[in-house]
């Protein structure tokens, strides 16, 4: 990414969420990006993983790039090239775990998408929950569930926004020590935001942020 920059015109002023940012993520890297909150990790975060376009600059996922892209375009290439995990789980209510997990790799049109899921689900020990509904899970079986269903589909990228932020602090490092085993499983890259230092330190990289602007690189 470069110069990368995000405001909105407001009826008397213009406010700037992410003030001119560059740096590079690196295949198989793990990078974390903190601060407080507004910040502006978040916004970054939506950037760098296309959900969002930046008011200027430059931002490539994979060669693609985003800030050029069309909705429609970028779908596409999340689908393709990534996975996510949320602070707020995000699973279907309607579904099962494992109709949860099963879901993403469905829509890619997967072969053996039962088998995929069941075997994510008993990595993060829930081989006896394929059943039960996101109502009958803890908050840290729905992030664990959550996990799963981003890994299904080998994602080369996993963007996590405070993957333990709705946890207990118990809960939260058994999920950390799944992500980061996981991760390290698939060789995946791993962009995480979150306001945990003790998170952020197990990743390669540290960007912090404040008033919009990357303000500190720490790490390799």
């Amino acid at each position: 990414m470069n110069a990368l920059t995000k405001s909105f015109q407001l009826p008397d002023h213009q406010l700037t969420l992410l003030k001119p940012t560059s740096f590079d993520v690196n295949k198989g890297e793990t990078v974390a990006i903190v601060g407080a909150s507004g910040s502006g990790k978040t916004t970054l975060l939506s950037l760098l993983a296309g959900l969002d376009l930046p008011t200027t600059g430059e931002v490539y996922l994979k060669e693609h790039p985003l800030h050029q892209s069309d909705e429609e375009e970028r779908t596409a290439i999340r689908a393709k090239h990534v996975g996510f995990i949320f602070q707020q789980f995000l699973l279907v209510n309607s579904l099962t775990a494992l109709e949860n997990v099963m879901l993403p790799a469905e829509l890619a049109n997967m072969e053996d998408a039962s088998e995929k899921a069941k075997a994510l689900l008993s990595q993060v020990s829930l081989g006896e929950r394929f059943d039960h509904y996101p109502s009958q899970l803890s908050g840290g079986e729905q992030q664990r569930v959550a996990i799963a269903r981003a890994f299904i589909t080998q994602p080369e990228i996993l963007f996590a926004d405070e993957p333990t932020g709705n946890l207990d602090t118990n809960t939260g490092e058994h999920v950390t020590e799944l992500l980061f085993e996981l991760n390290k499983q698939h060789g995946t890259t791993l962009v995480l935001v979150t306001h945990d230092m003790k998170l952020a330190q197990r990743c390669e990289r540290q960007l912090k942020m404040e008033a919009g602007q990357l303000v500190e690189v720490t790490g390799a």
